[in-house]
Parts: structure tokens; C-alpha cells; sequence
């Protein structure tokens, strides 16, 4: 099996990631390793790896990228005039409402372009960013209601909304890992706090690691489309 032809054209490069997440953490210092005489403790008395607010933001990024892909998977089979299961449309918009707008965006919208606002830092792009929060949340009612029907005008209809949500998604993710993240300015003590005023609304709406839960929701739904083994987007030079 062939990686698609608009599975390819829709891959991000994401390796520099985690420089860019490096980056946005300004002042802050973080202990790469331990010395070579230093013993490594065992796995049960290691303390929980730590994860930053911006790396925490950009591995959900990796969560929603992971559901555009599947948005171009149910576009491919519509435009191909193929049968689709509205079940898994449906689970992957309830992804983006329950995970990346009524969570992740609102974790943005609350503790982060507040401050950039108030900094009178990159505000024209943080403007953009909420209008376009809110039309996404407009595209994905939309969808959520379109799924349950099952006429042909409303498949193409379900498509061009797909269509929107991903053309918008890509370049609004990738600016704010590239731009708006590494801006981020705030003392190391600030930079702390604001992760763990991540990681306590995380456990309060979701119970658990919010990005694990749905990081392994999406793999799920990839492997019930056929989509997971990343082997078959190689291509054969």
C-alpha cells in the first residue's frame, strides 16, 4: 500500500519542534543530563518527567495534526466516491471539540495571548489566532451535524468543511510553534507556574494525561481507517 498522494502533500516536517520548544523557554534552565560519574537511578525512583508549557502545547499540536490527517483521509474517500464510516468522522470532531477547542485552545485563549496582549506583542497575530479559534469551533458543529446525514450533497458539503478546517489548522499550528511560542517572555518562576496551571486543568477535565488519552484515541481511529502504519507513506526510491 501506497502512501496517497495527499497524505504526502499534507505532512509537516516537525524535527525542529523541539528546538523551537527550547527556545520559548527564554531564561529558563533545564538539566539536560547527569554526570558521567553519576549513577542513573532506576526507573521507580525516577521523579515524573516534568514537561514544559509550551512543549506541552506543541505535543497537542502533534495530536491535532494527527486528526488533519485523518480529515484528508475522509476528504481522499469522499472525492473518491467511496463509502466511509460517519461513526469515525464523528469521533475524530469530537477529538478537536473535547481536546483541542474546549482544552488546548482554551488554554491559549486564558494564560497565553492575555500576556501578549498586554505586552503589546505580536497582537495583529494573536488577533487572527481567536478569530480563527472561532471559526473552527463553526466548522466542527458543522461537521458534527453534516456526519449524520447521508446524501451526496451533504457528503461534498462535508468535504469542503474538512477542506476549510485543515487549510486553516495547518498554518495556525505552525505559526504558533514557529512565532508566537518562542516569544513567549515570562520569568522562570512564571514559566513554572503557568505549567502547572496546564497540568491541573489537564487532570481536572480529562482525569489523566490529557495527551496520552488522546493521542491514543486518534491511533484507534488511524488504525480502524487503515491509515496507522506510518511504513506505508515511504516511498520506494
Amino acid at each position: 500500500m501506497k502512501c496517497p498522494d495527499y497524505e504526502r502533500r499534507s505532512l509537516l516536517v516537525t524535527s525542529a519542534k523541539l528546538a523551537v520548544a527550547a527556545a520559548s523557554m527564554g531564561t529558563v534552565s533545564i538539566a539536560l543530563g547527569q554526570g558521567k560519574n553519576d549513577k542513573t537511578p532506576k526507573k521507580s525512583e525516577q521523579k515524573e518527567e516534568e514537561i514544559g508549557p509550551t512543549e506541552d502545547l506543541m505535543r497537542e499540536h502533534g495530536v491535532l495534526n494527527r486528526v488533519l490527517l485523518i480529515y484528508d483521509h475522509f476528504v481522499y474517500q469522499i472525492d473518491q466516491k467511496k463509502d466511509f464510516k460517519p461513526e469515525l468522522l464523528t469521533a475524530s470532531s469530537m477529538i478537536i471539540r473535547n481536546f483541542v477547542e474546549d482544552y488546548h485552545e482554551k488554554q491559549e485563549e486564558q494564560f497565553l495571548f492575555p500576556r501578549f496582549e498586554q505586552a503589546n506583542v505580536l497582537t495583529d497575530l494573536v488577533t487572527v489566532l481567536k478569530t480563527q479559534h472561532q471559526a473552527g469551533r463553526r466548522l466542527t458543529d458543522r461537521v458534527m451535524t453534516l456526519a449524520k446525514s447521508s446524501s451526496a450533497g451533504d457528503k461534498n458539503e462535508i468535504a469542503q468543511s474538512l477542506r476549510q478546517f485543515v487549510r486553516m489548522y495547518r498554518p495556525h499550528e505552525a505559526r504558533e510553534d514557529t512565532v508566537l511560542f518562542p516569544e513567549l517572555r515570562v520569568s522562570p518562576h512564571e514559566f513554572d507556574a503557568l505549567g502547572e496551571h496546564f497540568e491541573d486543568n489537564e487532570h481536572k477535565q480529562f482525569g489523566a494525561d490529557g495527551f496520552e488519552l488522546y493521542r491514543d484515541k486518534v491511533a484507534d481511529i488511524e488504525k480502524q481507517l487503515g491509515i496507522y502504519d506510518l511504513s506505508h507513506c515511504t516511498p520506494k526510491l
